[in-house]
C-alpha cells in the first residue's frame, strides 16, 4: 500500500549559528512549523561569514547533532547563546552538546577529525552559487528570500509560497 500525502514542501534556511539574525528567525521557523507541520520540510543550510571565527567549527558541531538524532534543538540553544560563542569557541559548542544530552566526547571528537567539512564546505558553496550574500536566507519553491538586511515580511513570504506550492 503506497502513501498518498504529497512530498513536504522544502524550505532550506541558509543560516550561521553566531548570527543574531539568525536567532531572531528562529521565531518565524518555529510559527512556519506550527502552521505547516510535516508539510513543510526545513533543512538547515550552513553559510558560515568569515566576519564570525567560529561559525564554520559550529557549523560542524550543527552537523554532529543532526548526526546525533537532535540537530535543531542544538541549533536552536547555539543561536540562544550566540553572544557567548565569541568567547567560549569550541569548548561551547560542546558544553550545549553535553547540556542537551548528546554525546560530548563525539562532539570534540568531530570537530578535531573534521568529519562534517565536506557538508558544511557544499553548503556554503552552493549558497554562493544561487546569491546567498548573508544570513538568513531562504530559499523555497525556487525562490530566494534575503533576510540578511530585513526580514520583515519574510514569513508571510515563506507562508504565501508554501500555501501556493501545497495547493498544488
Amino acid at each position: 500500500m503506497s502513501d498518498s500525502s504529497p512530498a513536504p514542501v522544502v524550505l532550506d534556511v541558509w543560516c550561521e549559528l553566531q548570527c543574531a539574525d539568525c536567532r531572531t528567525a528562529l521565531a518565524d521557523l518555529r510559527a512556519l512549523r506550527e502552521r505547516f507541520g510535516d508539510r513543510l520540510e526545513l533543512r538547515l543550510r550552513h553559510f558560515p561569514l568569515d566576519k564570525h571565527k567560529h561559525a564554520f567549527a559550529a557549523a560542524q558541531a550543527a552537523e554532529e547533532a543532526f548526526a546525533q538524532g537532535r540537530g535543531w534543538q542544538y541549533v536552536e540553544a547555539v543561536l540562544a547563546r550566540v553572544g557567548e560563542l565569541d568567547r567560549g569557541g569550541e569548548s561551547l559548542l560542546v558544553r550545549v552538546a553535553r547540556e542537551l544530552g548528546l554525546d560530548a566526547e563525539e562532539f570534540d571528537t568531530a570537530l578535531v577529525d573534521g568529519r562534517h567539512i565536506l557538508i558544511v564546505d557544499a553548503d556554503q558553496a552552493e549558497g554562493k552559487a544561487i546569491g546567498v550574500f548573508g544570513t538568513p536566507t531562504y530559499v523555497i519553491g525556487g525562490e530566494r528570500l534575503d533576510g540578511g538586511k530585513s526580514q520583515a515580511g519574510l514569513r508571510e513570504r515563506v507562508e504565501e509560497i508554501a500555501g501556493r506550492l501545497l495547493a498544488g
